[in-house]
């Protein structure tokens, strides 16, 4: 993450900092160095040196493909929990219905059939059905990756509704009755319960009386609660992991003889006496209908599995006979697996600094300086290097890089230290704050990555612990790590990041205002279809900054992020978003508006906006007029006039190397112009635009000239 060890120091202030929510003494204290901090850079660190198991081969969410696997809604292999907005939990063993987090909507009739083709029952299934069909609403409880949603979805399937819709999961108990307006099914999902938020036999009641007079049908799903006064909830318990694995495959393999040949290997019994959950055991299902017969695929299918994964951290962690400083190193290689070999070893025996003082205090620790040799501490781990190249901010560089064997055993290996071994939590955290004040951009980066991976597993502690005292730092670097460390949370679902960063858009600490104005700036290029709320919970943050300089400095950096990545066409609703925002009553969104599009377009460097016109956006009709229309609107307003000027400038020098960005200069030139003032404005800035090396104009300009100036036709 960027910002050297001066200035990822955590300040001495930083552990008394208010709580959120509430305003402090230097709540609006804002230090001078935010104003001039590149923003872009955070964000290229971050794609750069994310471990690849958190960002995925293509590094694009929202209903792409990351690592094999679909961690979105557009269709293909699910074979994980699917989390859109709050924490949806879908174990699907097929296509996943089509379902948008924070809103009431109608799931598609064609994902319901799909899911409903590979969904294995259940022992209390037909009892389950059997009850919604006679009481018309049922609260289904279980755990966490049991199945529960996905079993949601198939009793009201199995019931013939005409329309099955998925409500809004912050629907409060008391308004389930208002939700419910027409036919069909409906169906909300991990219901959040409190003692302050129960769900009371009153509230299904009214909910009932609603649904006969619509006829109607609802499945609530929550986790075993007690806080369910009046309720008799339907207790989920999943279908056997042999009967998922049998359902998936049929699907895969239609011949029934070859199910059952399959079946019968001894790896799948290994597997299955595991005890694997719905998802695992459908994604085994995937792995299992690939087999070849070949040794190597036997191989492959033996060591397939979660729970096989997890034995291992537990053995690793728990056996007495291992030394501490081989599991420091475990720990080590978890936080900077894909990673330089080096790295690990070096930072590992800093660990094992701070492990050996909670263990045994007064002895100082025995560090030998030769240790054992690279090999061998690989294969305690099951893990292999290999060369690779190593980005730095000089170019790629050759290293000996480790990896797991097992892609899962990072992810593990540390939800295991963090949860299930509390009383190494001390050394662990001043470990990571060590790691985030390094001076290396990829030893920071991957204390962002490993303290998000603490936050799915533990958010409210690994917040109070780490992630609150970066944000309230009155240092940038630990606000920087700990934006970074909230993006990758939420890409890891995480739950209730985008809810926290919401409320601290507008909380009364400044540094927490600052870290999830940038959050959002990083996270939206990943998660493309959460573009529209992130620059909605800017706009808003705006219009309560208008005074604070920079405070709109950082909004404004982190809107313009918006606009530098994600698939072609969500970055042209971004854009559409953008030219909405011109038509607001406060002036302060507009400015930000214009400021972030502009500080957008002034970049010249990779997937820049510029690139992602010439390339795509320019063939839509819609996203071209938005285009212009923003241009115009920039170079008009006095207060923006030059830096677009300038951006102009770093077009016309990007067109200059490129053909395609030159055609989509020839096409854009003629819509800024609607009035004599707009060509003589660009006619000017074109006459006198020199080379980026200060030489003469270049020939390019000339060209766009008599674009700008098309010759009068020739009258015959």
């Amino acid at each position: 993450m960027p910002g050297g060890p001066a200035a990822s120091g955590e300040s001495a202030g930083s552990a008394t900092a208010a709580a959120p929510g509430t305003p402090d003494a230097g709540a609006s204290a804002e230090p001078e160095e935010e104003r001039t901090h590149e923003a872009r850079a955070a964000q290229r660190e971050l794609f750069a040196h994310t471990p690849g198991f958190i960002l995925g081969d293509t590094a694009a969410f929202g209903g792409s493909l990351v690592g094999g696997a679909q961690h979105g809604v557009s269709g293909g292999r699910v074979d994980g929990d699917v989390y859109l907005g709050g924490r949806t939990e879908y174990h699907y063993h097929g296509a996943a219905p089509a379902t948008a987090g924070g809103a009431s909507g109608e799931i598609p009739r064609a994902d319901l059939d799909a899911l409903a083709a590979v969904f294995a029952d259940g022992p209390v299934f037909a009892d389950a059905l059997r009850r919604l069909r006679e009481e018309r609403v049922l609260v289904l409880s279980g755990a966490h990756g049991t199945g529960r949603g996905a079993a949601a979805l198939m009793l009201l399937h199995r019931l013939g509704v005409p329309a099955v819709t998925a409500l809004d999961p912050d629907t409060v108990p008391g308004a389930l009755a208002g939700r419910i307006t027409r036919p069909g099914g409906y169906v909300l999902r991990d219901l959040p319960l409190s003692r302050n938020r129960p769900l009371r036999d009153t509230h299904l009641y009214a909910a009932r009386e609603q649904l006969e007079k619509a006829d109607g049908h609802l499945v609530l799903t929550v986790e075993n609660s007690p806080h369910l006064p009046g309720v008799t909830p339907c207790a989920w318990g999943p279908p056997s992991a042999r009967d998922v694995v049998r359902a998936r495959l049929s699907r895969l393999r239609p011949d029934a003889a070859d199910v059952e040949r399959l079946l019968a290997l001894e790896p799948v019994a290994a597997f299955l006496a595991g005890g694997p959950r719905p998802a695992e055991a459908a994604a085994f299902a995937g792995a299992l209908a690939e087999y070849d017969g070949s040794e190597r695929a036997l191989a492959r299918l033996a060591d397939f599995g979660q729970a096989a994964v997890e034995k291992q951290c537990r053995d690793w962690l728990g056996d007495p006979d291992l030394r501490l400083r081989d599991k420091a190193f475990l720990v080590s290689l978890a936080v900077f697996d894909q990673a330089p070999y080096v790295l690990a070893a070096e930072l590992a025996d800093r660990l094992y600094v701070h492990l050996q003082g909670l263990q045994q205090p007064g002895k100082p620790p025995d560090i030998p300086v030769f240790g054992p040799p690279a090999a061998d501490r690989l294969a305690l781990a099951r893990a292999h290097g290999e060369l690779r190249g190593e980005q730095t901010e000089w170019g790629p560089v050759t290293q000996f890089t480790a990896c797991f064997g097992e892609e899962r055993t990072a992810r593990v290996l540390l939800t295991e230290v963090w949860t299930r071994h509390p009383s190494a939590r001390p050394a662990l955290v001043e470990w990571i704050r060590e790691l985030a004040r390094d001076g290396r951009p990829l030893v920071r980066t991957r204390a962002a990555a490993a303290t998000a991976l603490l936050a799915a597993a533990d958010l409210p502690s690994t917040m109070a612990l780490l992630v609150d005292r970066w944000a309230t730092s009155r240092a940038i670097g630990p606000r920087v790590t700990a934006a970074g460390t909230l993006t990758l949370a939420q890409l890891l679902d995480a739950p209730v990041v985008l809810r926290l960063l919401t409320q601290w858009c507008s909380d009364g600490h400044w540094g927490r205002r600052w870290t999830a104005i940038r959050a959002f700036g990083l996270l939206a290029p990943l998660r493309p279809d959460l573009a529209g709320a992130a620059l909605g919970a800017l706009a808003g943050r705006a219009r309560a900054a208008a005074s604070n300089k920079a405070e709109r400095n950082n909004l404004t950096e982190s809107a313009a992020l918006l606009l530098s990545g994600g698939p072609g066409r969500r970055r042209g609703e971004t854009l559409a978003e953008f030219v909405r925002l011109l038509y607001q009553d406060a002036p302060a969104v507009r400015e930000l508006a214009l400021a972030a599009f502009v500080r957008a377009c002034d970049n010249a460097e990779d997937g820049a906006l510029v690139g992602w016109y010439a390339e795509s956006g320019m063939y839509e009709a819609d996203t071209a007029r938005d285009l212009a229309t923003l241009w115009r609107t920039a170079l008009r307003d006095r207060a923006h006039t030059r830096a677009a000027l300038n951006a102009l400038h770093t077009w016309v020098h990007v067109a200059g190397r490129r053909a395609d960005a030159a055609h989509a200069l020839e096409l854009l030139l003629p819509a800024l112009v609607v009035t004599a003032d707009d060509r003589k404005r660009l006619d000017h800035e074109l006459r006198t635009l020199r080379a980026e090396d200060g030489g003469p104009r270049p020939p390019l300009a000339d060209h766009l000239l008599t674009v700008l100036h098309p010759a009068a036709p020739t009258v015959h």
